[in-house]
């Protein structure tokens, strides 16, 4: 099962504000034993959103998106992820109870337009203002603002979710090359990727203050030892010299 994150907003790509969902998000799916498969940014084109929201329901993802669901006229996210589902907007009673709830009478006329959702939706309860989130075909969404997206986040992992914490066996391991140079470490690469095509090779060069590459492997345990083993091997008779990596 692929988790994808959107993060959504011209704010982010202008710089104006620093994306705080990425490293959020890695982490708050490693803590239960769970990968990020892929994010993408997008801006505030309704075109591009939707067709994003489009194809991810379409491999069948698990994704979180965050941004994009307020009242605004730049807030797309919530027609887009209609439009996606192929469902029309709808106002939804549980939303607008929270809502009301929250405001009383300054729900009306303009908060409750974020109890518009799309049609058969599932609400996610927001613990911050009680403005929900929502969620469709396993997509959830979520504000733009972390300190209400995260903890909701956690909400839809815990009560959505718990059956795939820590089920896929994962290790990575890696070594640091010193003096590395990573054109001359391809083959190697290439080589373990053909005979082990259920892990990951992956290498990071870095020049400074020192020249090096973190040579490694990730995927299942067993053949990410034994691939491991054989990329030390491979190194050295390159005539590189190496260290193990040694993680935090």
């Amino acid at each position: 099962m692929n988790i994808g994150i959107y993060i959504i907003g011209d704010e982010i790509l202008s710089g104006k504000r620093q994306d705080a969902h990425l490293s959020k998000a890695i982490a708050l799916l490693a803590a239960r034993g769970l990968q990020l498969s892929w994010a993408n940014y997008l801006g505030d084109i309704p075109e591009q959103i939707t067709g994003s929201i489009k194809a991810s329901m379409a491999r069948g993802d698990i994704v979180f998106s965050f941004g994009g669901i307020g009242a605004t006229p730049d807030d797309y996210t919530r027609q887009c992820a209609a439009d996606a589902a192929g469902v029309p907007i709808a106002r939804n009673a549980g939303g607008v109870a929270n809502i009301v709830a929250q405001y009383g009478d300054g729900a009306y006329p303009k908060r409750v337009l974020m109890a518009d959702f799309p049609q058969g939706c599932e609400l996610i309860p927001n613990p911050i203002n009680r403005v929900a989130g929502f969620s469709i075909n396993e997509h959830y969404f979520v504000p733009g603002f972390p300190e209400m997206a995260h903890p909701m986040v956690e909400w839809v992992l815990e009560t959505y979710y718990t059956d795939l914490f820590h089920q896929a066996e994962y290790l990575e391991e890696s070594i640091i090359i010193k003096d590395g140079i990573e054109s001359q470490l391809i083959d190697l690469m290439n080589e373990m990727l053909k005979k082990y095509p259920e892990i990951k090779v992956f290498s990071l060069p870095k020049l400074e203050p020192n020249r090096q590459v973190e040579l490694g492997a990730k995927g299942k345990p067993e053949q990410v030892k034994q691939a491991m083993q054989e990329i030390k091997a491979g190194v050295s008779k390159i005539g590189f010299a190496w260290v193990e990596h040694e993680r935090d």
